[in-house]
């Protein structure tokens, strides 16, 4: 067997809905584009971020809205630790990137999701400094006891700058933290913007990959990048998939920023992947009907 994959795609590829936490009118684009899952974001903006004290009843009607619409939610993307650095130097700062992480952890429990992406940042925005890894993996196993705790996966995104750049380098914080919770998410995007070699880098993460981003990009341009026109060899990173026998999610991440066109964007997306993966001899699952 060479495994089996389901695709997603992230929140911020689609477009909004007109009428805000329209779940429903959003989970509709995931499925009529294909989709089996989607990944919800919670980013540095205000509005994202105060998902994190939706109620119970909120985070219920969200996962309603899935269910009606046969769409399954992923995982959370909590990117918003870019701004607010689990490895800050001012304890106030890590003070609040922990609560992020308790509050996310809680949404994630009330709204059924299995996993948090965590983001590999330290302290994005501040100097560097020694001591912000260890500040960075003291913060990350507290919330790895929480999530235990609470049943919720935490996945460690290897970003791009300087800090969790590679599936290797987190894959030592998860061996420091010591959870059976932690584990990573990898983006295959940002292995080839850090110039990497991919192959041994997802060789590493063998039997320890929850869930795996794809994005296009090119050196120093992580983002928004047209899939298929980027230096990203996803043919050769998806054939070491293959010799894993990886079976799992992999979630397309992508910013159309409420394009017109987002639909046919994250569609035409889409069937590269999944030409890509077929090439590889790996099954693509399709949506439940």
């Amino acid at each position: 067997m060479s495994g089996s994959i389901t695709l997603g795609i992230y929140e911020k590829a689609l477009k909004s809905p007109a009428e805000p936490d329209d779940w429903d009118a959003f989970m509709s684009q995931v499925a009529a584009d294909g989709f089996t899952f989607m990944d919800l974001s919670i980013d540095e903006s205000d509005k994202r971020m105060a998902r994190l004290d939706w109620t119970a009843a909120q985070a219920s009607a969200f996962r309603q809205a899935a269910d009606r619409q046969g769409v399954q939610v992923g995982g959370v993307c909590l990117s918003c630790h870019r701004k607010v650095g689990p490895g800050s130097a001012d304890p106030a700062i890590r003070r609040q990137a922990y609560e992020i992480f308790l509050k996310a952890i809680d949404l994630a429990h009330e709204a059924g999701i299995p996993l948090i992406q965590v983001a590999g940042y330290y302290a994005y925005y501040e100097n560097p400094d020694p001591g912000q890894r260890a500040r960075y993996v003291e913060v990350l196993a507290k919330a790895a006891e929480y999530a235990a705790q609470a049943g919720v996966m935490l996945g460690i995104e290897n970003v791009d700058g300087n800090d969790i750049t590679s599936i290797t380098r987190g894959l030592s914080i998860c061996d420091q933290v010591g959870s059976s919770w932690l584990s990573m998410y990898p983006d295959i995007g940002n292995l080839y913007e850090q110039e990497l070699d991919a192959v041994a880098e997802l060789r590493a993460g063998a039997g320890r990959m929850l869930a795996i981003h794809v994005k296009d990009v090119l050196p120093g341009q992580p983002r928004r990048i047209t899939m298929g026109e980027g230096c990203a060899d996803f043919p050769t990173a998806f054939a070491e998939l293959a010799r894993q026998s990886w079976s799992g999610r992999i979630m397309l991440e992508m910013w159309n920023d409420d394009s017109d066109q987002a639909d046919q964007i994250v569609t035409n997306a889409r069937k590269k992947v999944e030409t890509w993966l077929r090439g590889a001899g790996m099954e693509v699952l399709g949506p439940r009907g």
